[in-house]
C-alpha cells in the first residue's frame, strides 16, 4: 500500500515561522469549508434536480473538489 503526505504547512514552519504556518492552515480550513458546503448542498438535491443541472450523483465529489481547486 502506498502513502502520500503533504508537507506544505510543515515547510512553512521551517522557512517562514508560525505566521506563515497559520496562514496556510487558515487557507486550508477555508478550502475545506467550501468543499463541505458544496458537497452537502449538491448531496441534498434529489436525482431529478441533479439531472436538471446535468450532474450525476457520482460527480458530486469531483465538482466539490473543483470548487476549491486553484
Amino acid at each position: 500500500m502506498a502513502y502520500a503526505t503533504n508537507t506544505t504547512t510543515l515547510g512553512a514552519l521551517r522557512t517562514g515561522g508560525f505566521a506563515e504556518f497559520r496562514a496556510a492552515l487558515t487557507e486550508r480550513w477555508a478550502q475545506h469549508r467550501t468543499y463541505r458546503a458544496t458537497f452537502n448542498e449538491l448531496s441534498a438535491l434529489n436525482d431529478r434536480d441533479l439531472a436538471d443541472l446535468g450532474i450525476a450523483r457520482s460527480q458530486i465529489r469531483s465538482i466539490a473538489l473543483q470548487a476549491v481547486a486553484k
